[in-house]
């Protein structure tokens, strides 16, 4: 299960919103071994698409070196889609290298009749996806 604070549920969702039609990416850092979500870190969607997104190579760099300056690991990372559900595509699932991160994503098309957005959260290890329930608490 995601745990996350109603504050950082807010600002991805509000960063998917922002970047539409394009999708939005980012990060959200925690203490190493936490499992805890607490920095937001905004990305650039270098691809700048609505279909794909990709983080810059000298920025992804830049964040792994600031992730290990402070001890922490990606605990979150997370992008949107634009015009599909908020499921994994292929494409995701390929690219997806981080085996402890929840991988969450917001649907900024209402595809459920649900509202204008979808947050959904899934585990994805050796291409295997698992979704995953998320409680959004006001804090830890």
């Amino acid at each position: 299960m995601l745990t996350i604070t109603q504050a950082l549920h807010d600002q991805i969702v509000a960063h998917a919103r922002k970047d539409h039609p394009d999708e939005a990416c980012g990060v959200v850092a925690g203490p190493a071994g936490s499992d805890r979500p607490e920095r937001f870190v905004p990305m650039l969607n270098a691809a700048r698409s609505p279909t794909f997104y990709e983080f810059d190579s000298t920025d992804l760099l830049k964040l792994y070196r600031d992730l290990d300056d402070r001890d922490e690991e990606p605990v979150i990372i997370y992008h949107s889609h634009t015009a599909t559900e908020a499921y994994p595509s292929r494409t995701d699932i390929s690219y997806a290298n981080e085996p402890g991160a929840h991988y969450v994503l917001v649907s900024t098309a209402d595809t459920d009749d649900a509202g204008p957005f979808q947050f959904r959260s899934f585990r994805i290890v050796e291409g295997e996806v698992t979704e995953e329930d998320v409680r959004v608490v006001e804090a830890y």
